[in-house]
């Protein structure tokens, strides 16, 4: 009983938090556009499902997700894992030490980006519009791996309790000279990269993780050095899916001129 009482508490929430939405829609179709809903049973329909779907999701997040992202930081970091037979946190622990939280974060920021809906959305329409040029399957592992590189570094960061913005300022800075250099077809697609990875799936995971390393690790503080593990997640599939963009394009001239090179011989 329990769970479905926070289930009706849940839908009631949220019915409360989509009902603007719903309202200025509606406003701009009656008032302004002065047309009819078209297809209004559909579209009711459509809204209970989004009300009921967001409901279960933020149910499950609470009991399955949260939960799991700290109970993983919390058993990676214990210190009778970290070393066989250490009962207590030493001074002798150093960020190395900390080796499987960051391939955890590695795995973990890839499958989640890979299998995140938002993402395999924009490049299903970036195939689409690109005729082609865009590879679907290319964008995803890029923009998977970017977010792996980006959580594993969040992670280590955490660890070693060095500021977030040096991190994020270097990043940035990365990104600046890589858009001088990026073909301008791939430019916006990245940028929108980094936006549609802190969605549905990777987020709650991503975040649990950072509060549960925060919490666990010695010295670290779950306010201060918790979050910021989703800047990381935004920042690097930006530099991940240029980067595949330029390597594309580097392999593309190389090919050209092999063909050029063979044509004169």
């Amino acid at each position: 009983m329990e769970i479905f009482n926070q289930l009706l508490k849940t839908t009631i929430s949220t019915a409360g938090d989509i009902t603007p939405i719903i309202v200025v829609i509606f406003g701009f179709q009656i008032f302004i556009l002065k047309q009819a809903i078209p297809n209004f049973k559909k579209v009711m329909v459509g809204i209970i499902y989004v009300l009921a779907g967001l409901s279960i999701f933020l149910v499950g997040l609470e009991q399955a997700l949260f939960p799991l992202g700290k109970i993983m930081a919390t058993q990676l970091t214990d210190p009778g894992f970290i070393h066989e037979g250490l009962t207590t946190v030493r001074d002798t622990l150093h960020w190395q030490d900390y080796r499987w939280v960051y391939i955890f974060a590695l795995a973990i920021g890839f499958s989640t980006t890979v299998a995140e809906p938002a993402l395999i959305a924009v490049a299903m329409k970036a195939h689409a519009v690109s005729g082609g040029a865009v590879g679907v399957w290319g964008l995803r592992i890029a923009v998977g791996i970017g977010v792996a590189i980006g959580i594993a570094i969040g992670t280590f960061r955490i660890v070693t309790g060095t500021p977030l913005h040096y991190y994020i300022i270097a990043g940035y800075v990365v990104v600046i000279i890589q858009t001088f250099f990026a073909p301008k077809l791939i430019i916006a697609l990245a940028y929108d990269s980094g936006g549609v990875t802190t969605s549905t799936v990777t987020v709650p995971l991503v975040a649990a993780l950072g509060l549960g390393l925060a919490s666990t690790v010695p010295g670290r503080s779950a306010l201060m050095d918790g979050f910021g593990l989703i800047a990381f997640a935004s920042l690097f599939p930006i530099i991940a899916v240029m980067a595949y963009a330029q390597f594309a394009e580097w392999r593309a001239k190389g090919s050209f001129s092999n063909v050029i090179d063979k044509g004169e011989q």
